[in-house]
């Protein structure tokens, strides 16, 4: 069990209920997070599809792709539960896409379907420990080097950044890891900042003085890198590493279906990862 999270009681866990709505497993969630639930300012909501139809299983994922839906309709899984937004946008705005061929067809697929699908992001990143770094941290076997209390600042035996960036590489052999610093640089402070914190949070966590790399989903080319670039050329042991939105943060879903599980028996609750969108040419 993960410190911070609260279990479940017997006594919360819902027994098998085939008249179980994707509303009332969201009830159900709002009851398990440690935080307190924001109805007025959050993407936390319902994104497509009617919030009572009866849950046949569940599946939680990043990013509600095309794939994902299909993989969810052969599990027999209705109801999805994304991190990231559904229709390409943090608000899910859809007036500005109405005729838009790619939205529409993926709509009519969710409908057809009788899929539901729900955003679960400010408050599983709220709850505490966040959601989202306790899986991340458990796939990277990170947990003895925390530093402190903390799920974002680590503190390694001396290692070198070509080595950091080697061990990322066999964590996440599909993922297209970028890497900005010397290769020989030896470090000792690694901090991770999951997702697209933005270069103000970046750039705070790099200017620490227990830290000398920075791990992060993504940035602007001409933000943190370039910050992180200059700061190498200066001659300063800083560093820069981007995995790729998904990559780091996708292990935190993964774990939330086990957290789910804690609470709602009696359904499928399954975990679809988002294949990796780049590839480079050979």
């Amino acid at each position: 069990m993960v410190v911070g999270i609260v279990p479940a009681k017997a006594s919360d866990v819902l027994s098998k209920d085939d008249s179980l709505t994707c509303r009332e497993v969201v009830e159900q969630i709002k009851q398990h997070v440690t935080c307190s639930w924001n109805e007025g300012k959050t993407v936390d909501t319902f994104k497509a599809g009617n919030p009572d139809e009866k849950v046949t299983g569940i599946v939680t994922t990043m990013f509600a792709t095309m794939d994902v839906l299909r993989e969810a309709v052969k599990q027999n899984c209705n109801f999805i539960i994304a991190h990231e937004p559904l229709f390409y946008n943090h608000l899910d705005e859809t007036d500005f896409q109405k005729n838009d061929p790619v939205y529409l067809e993926k709509l009519k697929y969710i409908n057809d379907h009788h899929l539901v699908v729900w955003r679960f992001h400010d408050h599983w990143h709220r709850t505490s420990p966040d959601g989202i770094y306790v899986g991340m941290v458990r796939k990277l076997g990170w947990a003895k080097y925390r530093k402190g209390d903390s799920y974002m600042v680590f503190e390694f035996p001396e290692t070198t950044l070509k080595d950091l960036a080697e061990h990322l590489k066999q964590k996440f052999p599909q993922g297209v890891i970028r890497v900005v610093g010397d290769p020989g640089m030896k470090l000792t402070g690694v901090a991770l900042a999951v997702g697209a914190p933005g270069a103000d949070r970046q750039r705070q966590l790099l200017n620490r003085d227990d830290v000398q790399v920075v791990i992060t989903g993504e940035a602007r080319e001409w933000e943190t890198p370039e910050y992180a670039l200059d700061a190498t050329q200066q001659g300063r042991s800083k560093a820069f590493i981007m995995m790729g939105h998904v990559l780091s943060e996708q292990a935190g879903m993964d774990y939330c279906a086990e957290w789910l599980g804690g609470f709602i028996s009696g359904l499928p609750i399954k975990f679809i990862p988002n294949k990796q969108p780049y590839w480079t040419p050979q």
